[in-house]
């Protein structure tokens, strides 16, 4: 590039710092000699930088400097000095020294030590005194005394002996990663210092200029149209939304409507509509978050339906699980454990509305359970939830369900294996193999309605298929996450860079 061409580009804040660039080379110095802000200090220099005028490295040290207790031993004097202090008129025993003495017990016993180490003392028979070496180090500075004056000071210009016994104390000296930036300048940078640079060169066209006419016969400054620029992003869902919006589309582009619900419900919808024992292990504390106020909720009109269902199982033939149904525990409110309790209200709603079978119906929602943080489980994630109604329906169209579902997800290797649910019978669970990992990984279970849940809510039993799958555990391939932690992250490079899905 033309060195004047080079010189008609350059921003008044480069021309303001081109002049001092030969004589320094750090950004520190570069905004004293110039008189600039650091901040207009490093956008010329980036500048210059980006038209190949000079060069910036970045060189990190370790910086020592002092702590609180070293600020205050700076002042008062290191805990041994302030005990030769006290030992400079007599011998005196050391409970006497410990007693009047201002220092702490940790600080007395860190300076008989040093002191001891150092041959400034002698103990005999309980009392302290100076030795020769002791009445030399009144009258001087210690090492580590002349140390602590240094700082602040890089780590490689310090005694390492010294600096690593100083560290063991508490708060005295600390350590500080500090980045400086050096700058070098290119050949074409000592030519363009070299030259004079035109100061009149127009920087904005204004109503004024253009009213006196003051821009004849003078020359505006140059863009740079080779300079690089920020980059624009645009707006996007973030990927857990991107996902949720995806899976809608998967089950209404299959002819389902979506089934909503609020993510606190009564122990009755979340567990016993759906057969679930009143002594399940699922309905603990260990699994389950309680609500505590308010603590219990309201039972439908049909609730003895479903308590009958549980004792001796009511109308449908089975046996029920024989024990006795408490109502106050299926109203206690918790934070939904999966969204299949929004199945049990649509099938009673198919009921109260007298709604035409088949139909289908799918819901995507965020559930809570109180599980250990690791790489594949959280304890709040989204579910995706469906059931298909039809007097038609068997295991096989589930299957095939399912199959399009993850294929649709981007998920070609798919098992199913028998798996026990309360309220399904046959039940399956489904694996996705994991291509990172190697290994194949839970995504939820699915099975057929047993009776005992369909009957008591729809008055009838028709073939209810029905699935719950972890949305969070289906996407995160796709996205190239490895952790489900990662998945409710807000890093906007990652975000602006994340690729989404289209359907």
């Amino acid at each position: 590039m033309d060195i004047q061409e080079v010189a008609n580009q350059l921003h008044p804040l480069e021309r303001k710092i081109l002049p001092h660039l030969q004589d320094h080379s750090t950004q520190e110095t570069l905004a004293t000699k110039s008189n600039m802000q650091p901040v207009e200090v490093t956008r010329a220099l980036q500048w210059l930088e980006n038209k190949g005028v000079l060069t910036r490295n970045k060189i990190t040290t370790i910086i020592i400097t002092l702590g609180d207790n070293g600020k205050k031993y700076l002042q008062e004097g290191l805990p041994e000095q302030q005990l030769l202090k006290e030992l400079e008129k007599k011998p005196r025993s050391i409970i006497d020294v410990k007693e009047n003495s201002k220092l702490t017990p940790e600080e007395f016993t860190i300076a008989l030590g040093t002191l001891k180490k150092q041959q400034a003392i002698t103990i005999t028979n309980g009392k302290l005194d100076l030795t020769k070496k002791g009445e030399e180090l009144l009258t001087k500075k210690t090492p580590e005394q002349q140390l602590l004056e240094q700082l602040p000071t890089p780590a490689n210009n310090l005694n390492t002996q010294l600096l690593k016994e100083l560290k063991q104390r508490k708060q005295l000296i600390k350590e500080e990663e500090q980045t400086i930036i050096t700058i070098q300048l290119t050949p074409l940078g000592r030519k363009l210092t070299t030259i004079k640079l035109n100061t009149e060169l127009l920087e904005t066209v204004t109503p004024q200029l253009l009213q006196q006419q003051n821009w004849k016969n003078k020359n505006f400054r140059s863009y740079d149209i080779k300079a690089p620029v920020p980059t624009i992003t645009g707006g996007k869902r973030h990927f857990t939304n991107d996902t949720l919006h995806y899976i809608r589309n998967i089950w209404k582009n299959l002819g389902f409507q979506e089934m909503t619900g609020t993510k606190v419900q009564t122990s009755f919808w979340n567990f016993d509509a759906l057969f679930t024992p009143q002594d399940h292990p699922a309905r603990e504390l260990q699994d389950t978050y309680y609500i505590k106020q308010p603590a219990q909720g309201k039972l439908p009109s049909f609730w003895k339906d479903i308590a009958a269902v549980h004792k001796n199982g009511g109308t449908t033939g089975s046996k029920g699980w024989g024990e006795h149904w408490n109502p106050k525990e299926a109203q206690r409110n918790v934070l939904r454990t999966h969204t299949t309790c929004l199945s049990a209200q649509t099938l009673r709603n198919i009921k109260d509305k007298n709604i035409k079978l088949p139909c289908k119906y799918f819901s995507v929602g965020k559930v809570f359970r109180n599980e250990t943080l690791d790489w594949k489980h959280l304890f709040e994630f989204y579910q995706t939830e469906g059931i298909v109604i039809d007097e038609h329906a068997n295991l096989q169209h589930l299957l095939g369900y399912l199959k399009t579902f993850f294929t649709a997800m981007g998920h070609d290797k798919v098992r199913f294996r028998p798996g026990p649910f309360p309220y399904t019978e046959p039940s399956v669970e489904v694996d996705i193999w994991h291509p990172t990992r190697k290994t194949w990984v839970e995504f939820g279970g699915a099975g057929i309605f047993r009776p005992e849940v369909v009957e008591p809510l729809l008055g009838k039993f028709v073939p209810v298929l029905a699935w719950g799958l972890g949305v969070d555990r289906i996407s995160v391939e796709n996205y190239g996450i490895k952790d489900l932690r990662d998945m409710y992250g807000n890093d906007l490079e990652q975000l602006r860079t994340m690729k989404t899905r289209i359907l």
